[in-house]
């Protein structure tokens, strides 16, 4: 089983590329809270570093789950370079649980935040033929049940950026807002939001409190609607995964219900 979060198809491509070869199911962490996966002999958790660590929504998720006592259990991290504390954060979650974490990797994808600073991800999307190799590689390694750690520890980039101070000051700058006047009400932000954080209120989007910065909101909006900062998204600097689809994304949705 393999279990993802994702906010613009990164992580839920790697993971159906791994689950293809692995002859794996997938599944988002949001649905996993609900299933019963203590006879699962293998897990995998597939997540973005959204400022060098691991997505909120995956930090709160996890120890929800219903995890087997033992088993091989791997991670792979998609993201734009660097990993920072996204494996070590969820490895310490794991061992909670009391379950080892059997393997680790990231893999560089198009980096979705990189509109947040003014900049276009479609321009990285040399990075799927750059590191299609290490993939496969990774894929392999999974499958043979290798035991090897990589980027599983603390690091000074993500010990400088778990700092309080560095996050109020950065967070804001990736916190999406709806602008009103541009909105027409068509509802795919809400569709798209891996955390059910936009509601539709007197045929308006609008954002909630529970946002956890995964841009899906901004990418997917037709009407570039949804901004950072109080700018407008170039329709140009839109991104998702060139393979993932609004309809994908609609399956990954967090819900509440037991």
């Amino acid at each position: 089983m393999i279990l993802y979060f994702s906010g613009t198809g990164n992580s839920l491509a790697i993971s159906r590329h791994i689950a293809e070869k692995l002859n794996e199911t997938v599944m988002p962490l949001s649905q996993a809270v609900h299933q019963d996966l203590s006879r699962e002999r293998r897990i995998g958790l597939v997540y973005p570093s959204y400022w060098f660590n691991a997505p909120r929504a995956v930090t709160e998720l996890l120890p929800r789950l219903q995890l087997p006592k033992e088993g091989y259990v791997f991670i792979v991290i998609p993201c734009g370079a660097q990993a920072g504390n996204a494996i070590h954060t969820v490895q310490k979650l794991l061992a909670d649980k009391g379950l080892p974490l059997a393997y680790s990797q990231k893999i560089r994808v198009p980096d979705n935040s990189a509109v947040g600073f003014g900049r276009d991800p479609n321009k990285q999307v040399w990075k799927f033929e750059k590191y299609a190799a290490r993939l496969e590689r990774i894929t392999e390694e999974i499958a043979a049940g290798t035991h090897s750690l990589h980027y599983a520890w603390w690091g000074p980039i993500g010990a400088l950026c778990a700092r309080p101070g560095m996050q109020r000051r950065t967070l804001p700058m990736l916190t999406p807002a709806v602008n009103a006047d541009l909105c027409v009400g068509c509802g795919i932000c809400a569709d798209v939001c891996p955390q059910g954080n936009i509601a539709l209120t007197e045929g308006k989007a609008l954002c909630g409190d529970n946002c956890t910065q995964c841009l899906a909101c901004v990418h997917f909006c037709p009407q570039q609607a949804v901004e950072l900062n109080r700018k407008p998204t170039p329709k140009a600097h839109q991104y998702h995964h060139p393979k993932i689809t609004v309809g994908d994304m609609k399956k990954n949705v967090f819900s509440q219900s037991k």
